[in-house]
């Protein structure tokens, strides 16, 4: 049985509420386990843009008649929890690299988010939906430019590059002012 655009916008919606609770208990383990202040900042600002995107998406949710999987809150609660501990015997690059390949994955997720929300007829939405798959590939970058030079690298191959970060919006600009619906 084929989903309809709106049961495939909250069952993505539903996913990354729970596994920005993931990322940004994930983080409060990564940002103590490095040592540079800077490091820490940085992981820190990361993680609180996380707990952004947890509240906007729980908006959406809400608006949409449609809220979190208690199962799912569960279950991501202690992947994350299982992360953040996980930084501090991981060294410093493990937690780089897969902080790097988890957010190039989220930057689809929340352009699928996008694309569904528009086909339901939800254009409110998409904007949001987009920047946050913007600020996911600020993630992916900041990660990336981490890991890239580092001697492991040579152990564990980086994870492809996503396309530009103006690629994120191509297309629906146009679609927006010419009124589409979907049909």
């Amino acid at each position: 049985m084929a989903w309809t655009p709106l049961e495939s916008l909250v069952h993505v919606l539903k996913n990354a509420y729970s596994g920005e609770l993931a990322a940004a208990l994930a983080y409060e383990g990564h940002r103590n386990s490095v040592r540079s202040e800077t490091e820490k900042a940085e992981i820190e600002l990361i993680r609180l843009q996380e707990l952004h995107h947890r509240e906007r998406v729980g908006e959406f949710l809400t608006r949409l008649g449609a809220a979190p999987c208690p199962r799912r809150e569960r279950k991501f609660r202690r992947i994350g929890k299982a992360i953040a501990f996980l930084c501090h015997v991981g060294g410093w690059f493990l937690p780089m690299y897969g902080a790097g390949k988890l957010e190039s994955t989220n930057i689809v997720e929340y352009e699928n988010a996008a694309r569904y929300a528009l086909a339901a007829g939800h254009p409110e939405l998409v904007d949001d939906l987009l920047q946050m798959a913007e600020v996911e590939w600020d993630h992916e970058l900041y990660f990336r430019q981490k890991v890239a030079n580092h001697w492991l690298c040579k152990l564990f191959r980086l994870w492809p590059v996503p396309p530009p970060r103006a690629q994120i919006r191509h297309g629906y600009a146009n679609l927006l002012l010419s009124g589409w619906k979907a049909q």
